[in-house]
Protein backbone atom coordinates (compact mmCIF):
# COMPACT_ATOMS: atom_id res chain seq x y z
CA UNK A 1 0.00 0.00 0.00
CA UNK A 2 1.59 3.34 -0.90
CA UNK A 3 1.96 5.56 1.73
CA UNK A 4 0.24 8.91 2.06
CA UNK A 5 1.96 12.06 3.36
CA UNK A 6 1.46 13.01 7.04
CA UNK A 7 0.81 16.90 6.43
CA UNK A 8 -1.00 19.42 8.47
CA UNK A 9 -4.12 19.52 6.47
CA UNK A 10 -4.05 15.47 6.87
CA UNK A 11 -4.09 15.97 10.52
CA UNK A 12 -6.47 18.26 10.51
CA UNK A 13 -9.30 16.04 8.10
CA UNK A 14 -8.89 13.32 10.90
CA UNK A 15 -9.01 15.64 13.76
CA UNK A 16 -11.93 18.16 13.04
CA UNK A 17 -14.89 16.26 12.56
CA UNK A 18 -14.24 14.10 15.83
CA UNK A 19 -13.95 17.84 17.67
CA UNK A 20 -17.51 18.64 16.57
CA UNK A 21 -19.02 15.29 16.78
CA UNK A 22 -17.75 15.38 20.58
CA UNK A 23 -19.20 19.05 20.84
CA UNK A 24 -22.84 17.28 20.26
CA UNK A 25 -22.20 14.78 23.09
CA UNK A 26 -23.82 17.16 25.45
CA UNK A 27 -26.86 17.88 23.08
CA UNK A 28 -28.50 14.83 23.53
CA UNK A 29 -28.87 14.80 27.14
CA UNK A 30 -29.84 18.55 27.24
CA UNK A 31 -32.26 17.78 24.67
CA UNK A 32 -33.96 14.71 26.59
CA UNK A 33 -34.07 16.92 29.79
CA UNK A 34 -35.97 19.66 28.17
CA UNK A 35 -38.54 17.74 26.82
CA UNK A 36 -39.27 15.52 29.68
CA UNK A 37 -39.37 18.71 32.02
CA UNK A 38 -42.27 20.07 29.74
CA UNK A 39 -44.22 17.33 31.92
CA UNK A 40 -43.90 19.77 34.71
CA UNK A 41 -43.41 17.14 36.99
CA UNK A 42 -40.09 16.30 38.87
CA UNK A 43 -40.25 12.02 39.29
CA UNK A 44 -39.64 12.23 35.16
CA UNK A 45 -36.77 13.90 35.29
CA UNK A 46 -35.09 12.06 37.72
CA UNK A 47 -36.43 8.59 36.32
CA UNK A 48 -34.85 9.93 33.09
CA UNK A 49 -31.59 11.21 34.58
CA UNK A 50 -31.13 7.86 37.25
CA UNK A 51 -32.06 5.70 33.63
CA UNK A 52 -29.64 7.36 31.25
CA UNK A 53 -26.22 7.39 33.94
CA UNK A 54 -26.60 3.95 34.61
CA UNK A 55 -26.70 2.82 31.18
CA UNK A 56 -24.04 5.30 29.60
CA UNK A 57 -21.99 4.52 32.68
CA UNK A 58 -21.98 0.69 31.96
CA UNK A 59 -21.78 1.39 28.38
CA UNK A 60 -18.47 3.49 29.16
CA UNK A 61 -16.78 0.73 30.85
CA UNK A 62 -16.89 -0.89 26.65
CA UNK A 63 -15.49 1.99 25.53
CA UNK A 64 -12.45 -0.30 25.12
CA UNK A 65 -13.75 -1.83 21.72
CA UNK A 66 -13.56 1.08 20.39
CA UNK A 67 -9.73 1.93 21.29
CA UNK A 68 -8.68 -1.25 21.10
CA UNK A 69 -10.48 -1.79 17.33
CA UNK A 70 -8.53 1.50 16.10
CA UNK A 71 -5.22 0.64 16.98
CA UNK A 72 -5.92 -3.40 15.81
CA UNK A 73 -7.77 -1.58 12.25
CA UNK A 74 -5.05 0.79 11.99
CA UNK A 75 -2.04 -1.43 12.23
CA UNK A 76 -3.53 -3.76 9.61
CA UNK A 77 -4.23 -0.75 7.50
CA UNK A 78 -1.02 0.27 7.55
CA UNK A 79 0.30 -3.20 6.95
CA UNK A 80 -1.90 -3.52 3.23
CA UNK A 81 -4.03 -6.16 5.10
CA UNK A 82 -7.36 -5.75 4.22
CA UNK A 83 -8.57 -8.95 4.69
CA UNK A 84 -7.82 -8.63 8.44
CA UNK A 85 -9.29 -5.33 8.14
CA UNK A 86 -12.58 -6.84 7.48
CA UNK A 87 -12.17 -9.57 9.98
CA UNK A 88 -11.23 -7.02 12.55
CA UNK A 89 -14.97 -5.58 12.13
CA UNK A 90 -16.76 -8.80 12.14
CA UNK A 91 -14.72 -9.88 15.31
CA UNK A 92 -15.75 -5.96 17.16
CA UNK A 93 -19.21 -6.01 15.77
CA UNK A 94 -19.59 -9.78 17.58
CA UNK A 95 -18.16 -8.72 20.53
CA UNK A 96 -20.79 -5.47 20.80
CA UNK A 97 -23.74 -7.71 20.23
CA UNK A 98 -22.62 -10.12 22.57
CA UNK A 99 -21.94 -7.62 25.11
CA UNK A 100 -25.18 -5.89 24.64
CA UNK A 101 -27.33 -9.22 24.71
CA UNK A 102 -25.72 -9.87 28.05
CA UNK A 103 -26.52 -7.17 29.52
CA UNK A 104 -30.15 -7.52 28.22
CA UNK A 105 -30.15 -10.90 29.56
CA UNK A 106 -28.63 -9.59 32.98
CA UNK A 107 -31.19 -5.97 33.54
CA UNK A 108 -32.84 -7.21 36.68
CA UNK A 109 -29.53 -7.48 38.14
CA UNK A 110 -28.61 -4.37 36.47
CA UNK A 111 -31.53 -2.45 37.71
CA UNK A 112 -30.98 -3.71 41.18
CA UNK A 113 -27.08 -2.94 41.77
CA UNK A 114 -28.75 0.80 40.29
CA UNK A 115 -31.00 1.54 43.01
CA UNK A 116 -29.54 0.01 45.61
CA UNK A 117 -26.44 2.84 45.03
CA UNK A 118 -28.79 5.42 44.12
CA UNK A 119 -31.92 5.04 46.32
CA UNK A 120 -35.22 6.73 44.96
CA UNK A 121 -38.71 7.50 45.45
CA UNK A 122 -40.91 4.92 44.75
CA UNK A 123 -42.31 7.12 41.45
CA UNK A 124 -39.12 7.78 40.18
CA UNK A 125 -37.87 4.07 40.73
CA UNK A 126 -40.70 2.64 38.74
CA UNK A 127 -40.41 4.83 36.22
CA UNK A 128 -36.55 4.51 36.01
CA UNK A 129 -37.35 1.04 35.60
CA UNK A 130 -39.47 1.69 32.59
CA UNK A 131 -36.86 3.57 30.91
CA UNK A 132 -34.46 0.78 31.65
CA UNK A 133 -36.88 -2.10 30.49
CA UNK A 134 -37.46 -0.28 27.28
CA UNK A 135 -33.63 0.92 25.84
CA UNK A 136 -31.78 -1.72 27.57
CA UNK A 137 -32.84 -3.80 23.98
CA UNK A 138 -31.01 -1.07 22.42
CA UNK A 139 -27.86 -2.20 24.09
CA UNK A 140 -26.32 -4.41 21.38
CA UNK A 141 -26.62 -1.40 18.35
CA UNK A 142 -24.78 0.51 21.24
CA UNK A 143 -22.53 -1.51 22.18
CA UNK A 144 -21.21 -2.52 18.47
CA UNK A 145 -21.11 1.40 17.59
CA UNK A 146 -18.15 1.72 19.51
CA UNK A 147 -16.54 -1.13 17.09
CA UNK A 148 -17.49 0.78 13.96
CA UNK A 149 -16.85 3.97 15.62
CA UNK A 150 -12.96 2.64 16.05
CA UNK A 151 -13.20 1.13 12.93
CA UNK A 152 -13.99 4.51 10.74
CA UNK A 153 -11.08 6.01 12.63
CA UNK A 154 -8.56 3.69 11.69
CA UNK A 155 -9.44 4.41 8.38
CA UNK A 156 -8.98 8.21 8.78
CA UNK A 157 -12.86 8.27 7.80
CA UNK A 158 -13.64 10.66 10.84
CA UNK A 159 -16.44 12.31 8.95
CA UNK A 160 -18.06 9.84 9.01
CA UNK A 161 -18.19 9.58 12.43
CA UNK A 162 -19.49 12.69 12.75
CA UNK A 163 -22.29 12.12 10.13
CA UNK A 164 -22.86 9.06 12.74
CA UNK A 165 -23.12 10.89 15.51
CA UNK A 166 -25.28 13.45 13.80
CA UNK A 167 -27.64 11.14 12.26
CA UNK A 168 -28.23 9.42 15.76
CA UNK A 169 -28.76 12.16 17.61
CA UNK A 170 -30.93 13.92 15.09
CA UNK A 171 -33.36 10.98 14.90
CA UNK A 172 -33.13 10.76 18.66
CA UNK A 173 -34.56 14.43 18.86
CA UNK A 174 -36.82 14.27 16.57
CA UNK A 175 -38.81 10.98 18.12
CA UNK A 176 -38.25 12.64 21.92
CA UNK A 177 -40.60 15.45 20.12
CA UNK A 178 -43.15 12.91 18.24
CA UNK A 179 -43.46 10.73 21.44
CA UNK A 180 -43.02 12.74 24.75
CA UNK A 181 -44.43 16.08 23.70
CA UNK A 182 -46.64 14.82 20.38
CA UNK A 183 -47.97 11.45 21.65
CA UNK A 184 -47.47 11.99 25.18
CA UNK A 185 -46.19 9.00 25.99
CA UNK A 186 -43.68 10.39 28.51
CA UNK A 187 -40.49 8.47 30.43
CA UNK A 188 -41.16 5.29 28.30
CA UNK A 189 -41.60 7.80 25.17
CA UNK A 190 -37.88 9.36 25.73
CA UNK A 191 -36.55 5.46 26.03
CA UNK A 192 -38.22 4.28 22.70
CA UNK A 193 -36.72 7.62 21.29
CA UNK A 194 -33.39 7.11 22.06
CA UNK A 195 -33.22 3.02 21.95
CA UNK A 196 -34.62 3.52 18.05
CA UNK A 197 -32.16 6.18 17.20
CA UNK A 198 -29.43 3.49 18.70
CA UNK A 199 -30.71 0.88 15.98
CA UNK A 200 -30.89 3.35 13.14
CA UNK A 201 -27.29 4.69 14.14
CA UNK A 202 -25.90 0.72 13.54
CA UNK A 203 -27.91 0.63 10.43
CA UNK A 204 -25.89 3.60 9.11
CA UNK A 205 -22.80 2.15 10.93
CA UNK A 206 -22.77 -1.13 8.76
CA UNK A 207 -23.59 0.86 5.63
CA UNK A 208 -20.67 3.37 6.01
CA UNK A 209 -18.61 0.40 6.90
CA UNK A 210 -20.08 -1.32 3.75
CA UNK A 211 -16.55 -1.64 2.09
CA UNK A 212 -15.72 -4.38 4.77
CA UNK A 213 -18.89 -6.63 3.03
CA UNK A 214 -17.50 -6.65 0.02
CA UNK A 215 -15.43 -10.12 0.06
CA UNK A 216 -15.38 -12.50 1.78
CA UNK A 217 -13.01 -12.42 4.90
CA UNK A 218 -16.12 -10.54 7.37
CA UNK A 219 -17.67 -14.02 6.91
CA UNK A 220 -15.06 -16.26 6.82
CA UNK A 221 -15.77 -18.57 10.38
CA UNK A 222 -11.99 -20.06 10.27
CA UNK A 223 -10.28 -15.95 10.07
CA UNK A 224 -12.88 -14.09 11.83
CA UNK A 225 -12.26 -16.57 14.85
CA UNK A 226 -8.92 -17.10 14.43
CA UNK A 227 -7.58 -18.18 17.98
CA UNK A 228 -4.31 -16.22 17.85
CA UNK A 229 -5.87 -12.67 16.77
CA UNK A 230 -8.88 -13.47 19.37
CA UNK A 231 -6.45 -13.59 22.32
CA UNK A 232 -4.84 -10.13 21.25
CA UNK A 233 -7.81 -8.55 21.02
CA UNK A 234 -8.99 -9.88 24.15
CA UNK A 235 -5.82 -8.80 25.60
CA UNK A 236 -5.55 -5.38 24.13
CA UNK A 237 -9.05 -4.55 25.05
CA UNK A 238 -8.65 -6.33 28.68
CA UNK A 239 -5.61 -3.57 29.56
CA UNK A 240 -7.76 -0.85 28.35
CA UNK A 241 -10.80 -1.77 30.36
CA UNK A 242 -8.53 -2.20 33.33
CA UNK A 243 -6.84 1.08 32.64
CA UNK A 244 -10.22 2.97 31.99
CA UNK A 245 -11.46 1.34 35.36
CA UNK A 246 -8.25 3.04 37.33
CA UNK A 247 -9.21 6.52 35.67
CA UNK A 248 -12.49 6.07 36.74
CA UNK A 249 -11.77 5.70 40.21
CA UNK A 250 -9.76 9.29 40.09
CA UNK A 251 -12.70 11.12 39.04
CA UNK A 252 -15.23 9.21 41.28
CA UNK A 253 -12.51 10.31 44.54
CA UNK A 254 -12.46 13.37 43.56
CA UNK A 255 -16.29 14.07 43.29
CA UNK A 256 -16.29 11.87 47.30
CA UNK A 257 -13.68 14.35 48.46
CA UNK A 258 -14.71 17.29 47.02
CA UNK A 259 -19.01 16.25 49.00
CA UNK A 260 -16.60 15.97 52.19
CA UNK A 261 -15.92 19.47 51.72
CA UNK A 262 -19.65 20.85 51.83
CA UNK A 263 -22.32 21.50 49.49
CA UNK A 264 -20.78 24.89 48.06
CA UNK A 265 -17.45 23.36 47.15
CA UNK A 266 -18.97 20.28 45.57
CA UNK A 267 -21.18 22.59 43.24
CA UNK A 268 -17.96 24.72 42.05
CA UNK A 269 -16.08 21.34 41.34
CA UNK A 270 -18.86 20.08 39.10
CA UNK A 271 -18.92 23.39 37.53
CA UNK A 272 -15.19 23.38 37.24
CA UNK A 273 -15.35 20.01 36.19
CA UNK A 274 -17.19 21.02 33.13
CA UNK A 275 -14.18 23.14 31.84
CA UNK A 276 -12.13 19.78 31.85
CA UNK A 277 -14.65 17.50 29.91
CA UNK A 278 -14.85 20.55 27.60
CA UNK A 279 -10.82 20.93 26.65
CA UNK A 280 -10.65 16.54 26.85
CA UNK A 281 -13.11 16.36 24.15
CA UNK A 282 -11.77 19.11 22.03
CA UNK A 283 -8.32 17.92 22.21
CA UNK A 284 -9.33 14.29 21.56
CA UNK A 285 -9.59 14.62 17.85
CA UNK A 286 -6.05 15.23 18.17
CA UNK A 287 -5.03 12.35 20.26
CA UNK A 288 -7.51 10.21 17.81
CA UNK A 289 -5.54 11.83 14.93
CA UNK A 290 -2.24 9.99 16.03
CA UNK A 291 -4.46 6.54 16.90
CA UNK A 292 -4.67 6.41 12.93
CA UNK A 293 -1.49 7.75 11.97
CA UNK A 294 0.57 5.99 14.54
CA UNK A 295 -1.37 2.71 14.27
CA UNK A 296 -0.82 2.90 10.31
CA UNK A 297 2.47 3.42 10.61
CA UNK A 298 3.26 0.86 13.64
CA UNK A 299 1.59 -1.55 11.30
CA UNK A 300 3.99 -0.54 8.15
CA UNK A 301 6.87 -0.36 10.18
CA UNK A 302 7.76 3.23 9.09
CA UNK A 303 9.50 5.05 12.41
CA UNK A 304 9.72 8.17 10.63
CA UNK A 305 6.05 8.89 9.80
CA UNK A 306 5.07 7.78 12.85
CA UNK A 307 7.38 10.11 14.53
CA UNK A 308 6.05 12.86 11.94
CA UNK A 309 2.57 12.00 12.72
CA UNK A 310 3.02 12.54 16.41
CA UNK A 311 4.76 15.23 15.80
CA UNK A 312 2.03 17.16 13.84
CA UNK A 313 -0.68 16.39 15.82
CA UNK A 314 0.78 17.73 19.16
CA UNK A 315 1.43 21.03 17.52
CA UNK A 316 -2.20 21.14 16.74
CA UNK A 317 -3.17 19.59 19.77
CA UNK A 318 -0.87 22.43 21.79
CA UNK A 319 -2.34 25.32 20.24
CA UNK A 320 -6.13 24.76 20.60
CA UNK A 321 -4.68 23.46 24.37
CA UNK A 322 -3.30 27.42 24.71
CA UNK A 323 -5.92 29.07 22.89
CA UNK A 324 -8.54 27.04 25.97
CA UNK A 325 -6.26 28.22 28.23
CA UNK A 326 -6.78 31.53 27.89
CA UNK A 327 -10.09 31.44 26.76
CA UNK A 328 -10.97 29.55 29.98
CA UNK A 329 -8.40 31.92 32.05
CA UNK A 330 -10.21 35.47 30.80
CA UNK A 331 -13.64 33.82 30.28
CA UNK A 332 -13.91 32.12 33.07
CA UNK A 333 -15.98 34.12 35.58
CA UNK A 334 -18.32 34.81 32.51
CA UNK A 335 -18.82 31.21 32.01
CA UNK A 336 -19.27 29.85 35.17
CA UNK A 337 -22.08 32.68 35.79
CA UNK A 338 -23.86 31.23 32.87
CA UNK A 339 -23.69 28.08 34.33
CA UNK A 340 -24.59 29.00 37.72
CA UNK A 341 -26.68 31.84 39.31
CA UNK A 342 -25.71 31.13 42.89
CA UNK A 343 -23.51 33.77 44.45
CA UNK A 344 -21.86 31.86 46.68
CA UNK A 345 -20.95 28.81 44.05
CA UNK A 346 -19.62 31.57 41.65
CA UNK A 347 -17.11 32.71 44.18
CA UNK A 348 -15.82 29.87 45.55
CA UNK A 349 -15.60 28.37 41.87
CA UNK A 350 -13.19 31.54 40.82
CA UNK A 351 -11.08 30.73 43.65
CA UNK A 352 -9.80 27.32 41.60
CA UNK A 353 -10.34 28.65 38.07
CA UNK A 354 -6.44 28.80 37.75
CA UNK A 355 -6.42 25.33 37.98
CA UNK A 356 -8.80 24.57 34.99
CA UNK A 357 -7.00 27.13 33.05
CA UNK A 358 -4.01 25.11 33.63
CA UNK A 359 -5.90 21.78 32.72
CA UNK A 360 -6.04 21.54 28.74
CA UNK A 361 -2.04 22.56 28.84
CA UNK A 362 -0.96 19.89 31.51
CA UNK A 363 -3.45 17.45 29.91
CA UNK A 364 -2.70 17.79 26.37
CA UNK A 365 0.79 15.36 26.64
CA UNK A 366 -1.27 12.55 28.78
CA UNK A 367 -3.81 12.66 26.28
CA UNK A 368 -1.66 12.37 23.02
CA UNK A 369 0.23 9.72 24.64
CA UNK A 370 -2.96 7.58 25.17
CA UNK A 371 -3.48 8.00 21.66
CA UNK A 372 0.09 7.37 20.58
CA UNK A 373 0.04 4.10 22.76
CA UNK A 374 -3.76 3.03 21.17
CA UNK A 375 -2.39 3.23 17.66
CA UNK A 376 0.83 1.18 18.57
CA UNK A 377 -1.83 -1.38 20.80
CA UNK A 378 1.48 -0.89 23.30
CA UNK A 379 -1.88 -1.47 26.10
CA UNK A 380 0.18 -3.27 28.81
CA UNK A 381 1.86 0.15 28.76
CA UNK A 382 -0.78 1.85 28.87
CA UNK A 383 -2.78 -0.42 31.67
CA UNK A 384 0.74 -0.20 34.26
CA UNK A 385 1.59 3.92 33.52
CA UNK A 386 -2.35 4.55 34.26
CA UNK A 387 -2.02 2.12 37.60
CA UNK A 388 1.04 4.38 38.64
CA UNK A 389 -0.35 7.87 37.84
CA UNK A 390 -3.61 6.52 40.11
CA UNK A 391 -1.01 6.12 42.80
CA UNK A 392 0.36 9.31 42.48
CA UNK A 393 -3.08 10.65 42.42
CA UNK A 394 -3.93 9.26 45.76
CA UNK A 395 -0.78 9.76 47.40
CA UNK A 396 -0.63 13.62 46.72
CA UNK A 397 -4.40 13.55 47.38
CA UNK A 398 -4.15 12.08 51.37
CA UNK A 399 -1.90 14.97 52.62
CA UNK A 400 -2.57 17.45 50.08
CA UNK A 401 -6.16 17.92 51.14
CA UNK A 402 -5.82 18.06 54.45
CA UNK A 403 -3.42 20.88 53.83
CA UNK A 404 -5.01 22.99 52.01
CA UNK A 405 -8.69 21.23 51.25
CA UNK A 406 -9.80 21.60 48.01
CA UNK A 407 -6.97 23.32 46.51
CA UNK A 408 -5.04 20.59 47.37
CA UNK A 409 -7.30 18.38 45.70
CA UNK A 410 -7.17 20.20 42.00
CA UNK A 411 -3.38 19.85 42.50
CA UNK A 412 -3.66 16.44 43.33
CA UNK A 413 -5.82 15.91 39.95
CA UNK A 414 -3.39 18.12 37.69
CA UNK A 415 -0.16 15.66 39.51
CA UNK A 416 -2.07 12.64 37.88
CA UNK A 417 -1.80 14.21 34.46
CA UNK A 418 1.54 14.96 34.97
CA UNK A 419 2.15 11.46 35.78
CA UNK A 420 0.67 9.72 32.99
CA UNK A 421 2.08 11.53 30.77
CA UNK A 422 6.02 11.31 32.33
CA UNK A 423 5.40 7.66 32.59
CA UNK A 424 4.37 7.33 28.88
CA UNK A 425 7.08 9.30 27.86
CA UNK A 426 9.41 6.96 29.61
CA UNK A 427 8.10 4.17 27.77
CA UNK A 428 7.82 5.89 24.45
CA UNK A 429 11.37 4.37 23.10
CA UNK A 430 10.57 1.17 23.97
CA UNK A 431 7.33 2.01 21.57
CA UNK A 432 9.72 3.09 18.56
CA UNK A 433 11.86 0.31 18.98
CA UNK A 434 8.80 -2.03 18.36
CA UNK A 435 7.85 -0.27 15.34
CA UNK A 436 10.82 -0.15 14.11
CA UNK A 437 11.09 -4.10 14.36
CA UNK A 438 6.87 -4.46 12.89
Amino acid sequence: MTAEAITHGRVLRIALPVVLSNATVPLLGAVDTAVIGQMGQAAPLGAVAIGAVVLTSVYWIFGFLRMGTTGLAAQARGAGDRAELSALLSRALLIGVGGGVLLILGQGLLSAAAFRLSPASAEVEDLARQYLAIRIWAAPAAIAAYGINGWLIAQERTGAVLLLQLWTNGVNIALDLWFVLGLGWGVPGVALATALSEGSGLVLGLWLCRDAFRGTAWRERARVLDRGRLLVMARVNADILVRTVLLLSIFVSFQFWGAGMGDVTLAANQVLMQFVNVAAFALDGFAFATEALVGQAFGAGRVEELRRGVRLASVWGLGIAAAMALGFLLGGPWIVALMTSAPEVRAEAARFLPWVAMAPLVGLPSWMLDGIFIGATRSRDMRNMTALAVAVYFAAAWPLTAAFGNQGLWAALTLSWVARAVTLAARYPALERAAGRA
